[in-house]
């Protein structure tokens, strides 16, 4: 297949900022694309030869949208499954398949995915309702602390929720849901997978992430995580088995705790680049976003070890803030080391909304952090 300054059309369902940095690399090599979302303010708009407005959950815009590319890849997982189902029953290639994003658009599926495959993940339950979780508390079928999360269309912090005291259910949707043993982690880590069409497989480094107290959103990405040799080959070891589960296409994103005694629990997946992995476009040989092209188009993956150290740091909203955003003060963090901001092109901030990142590369791992925290302690995502 000849994919370079050709008439193939690659297809992407979400025009968010995963897939605005997968379009600086559909550039370089001149792969034409087209994308939609439902937004007419998507970032994608200015980078895709061609946008489609379109809501991602309808049947037949995505039907319709897939009908006109040769391969369709997505860069969120919220998308209309069965309309993915029929596009590859007519011979359209789309990567992750519909099976794939069918387990992991649901918890609870991707869940029993685990189990099934003798994956290891956290102790959970299944409810088809929030309101059942009470009764089974009362019943002592279920004991707190736990972690409540929506079985569908959470993300970003959205739709998870610590669970400490009954009262603490009271405000959540009344959806489908797990409720999920409260593990006690040292680490939460994370590995970015590739495989692609052939079936060639490499992994990233094993990242560590280090969160927001109040968000539940990603604050800092490191790169490589500072934990032991051992801890480091079995947090390889499982997102690879996790991989091979899937017989995914492009990227795996495996998120996962280091638990107090070292043993490696999955907590979810993303099929697609991720927020773990947005150092890689400064630190690595191959950034993640280059590595998902390589994989869904089946040429040889890249190299993914890194050339420097990498920590990443997430632009949010600030708080009391919504509106025509300012970035305040990106010279002073400009002026600084190795420090590249991403700007995602989101012309509305609000609090928490993910406004861009920041990498910061160092061959010394330790002031690569330093500098971050000054970056995060320096910058500020405001509005008029």
């Amino acid at each position: 297949m000849d994919y370079f300054s050709s008439n193939f059309k690659l297809g992407i369902l979400g025009g968010g900022q995963l897939g605005k940095m997968l379009l600086y690399n559909t550039r370089k090599f001149d792969v034409n694309t087209s994308v939609m979302d439902a937004s007419n303010e998507a970032p994608c708009k200015i980078a895709c030869n061609e946008f489609t407005l379109g809501d991602l959950m309808d049947y037949d815009a995505v039907y319709n949208f897939g009908k006109k590319v040769d391969v369709l890849t997505i860069e969120i997982e919220n998308v209309n499954v069965d309309a993915l189902e029929d596009l590859e029953k007519e011979g359209i290639k789309v990567y992750p398949t519909s099976k794939t994003l069918k387990t992991i658009q649901n918890k609870a599926k991707q869940k029993l995915f685990y189990v099934d495959n003798d994956i290891p993940t956290a102790p959970f339950s299944r409810f088809a309702y929030t309101s059942e979780i009470k009764e089974a508390i009362n019943h002592g079928g279920l004991s707190l602390p736990f972690v409540w999360k929506s079985a569908q269309f959470g993300y970003d912090g959205q739709g998870v929720k610590i669970v400490r005291t009954i009262e603490d259910l009271e405000g959540l949707p009344n959806v489908e849901c797990i409720a999920e043993n409260l593990v006690p982690f040292k680490n939460e880590l994370a590995v970015i997978v590739a495989r692609n069409v052939s079936g060639e497989t490499k992994s990233y480094p094993v990242v560590e992430m280090e969160f927001h107290p109040e968000a539940n959103q990603v604050e800092y990405v490191i790169c490589p995580a500072r934990i032991d040799e051992n801890v480091t080959k079995k947090a390889k070891d499982v997102a690879l088995k996790v991989s091979k589960a899937f017989n995914h296409v492009g990227l795996l994103a495996v998120e996962m705790f280091q638990t107090k005694n070292d043993d490696i629990l999955v907590n979810e997946v993303a099929p697609r680049p991720h927020n773990s992995g947005h150092q890689t476009i400064e630190a690595s040989y191959t950034s993640q976003f280059e590595q998902h092209l390589r994989a869904i188009l089946d040429l040889p993956l890249g190299r993914t070890d890194s050339k420097v150290g990498g920590v990443m740091v997430n632009l949010v909203g600030a708080e009391g803030y919504t509106g025509n955003v300012i970035y305040k003060n990106i010279e002073t963090i400009m002026a600084m080391d190795g420090v590249t901001p991403h700007i995602y092109g989101k012309q509305q901030t609000r609090p928490f909304r993910k406004m861009g990142h920041v990498t910061i590369v160092n061959e010394n791992l330790n002031e690569a952090r330093r500098i971050a925290e000054e970056v995060k302690k320096s910058i500020k995502v405001i509005s008029k």
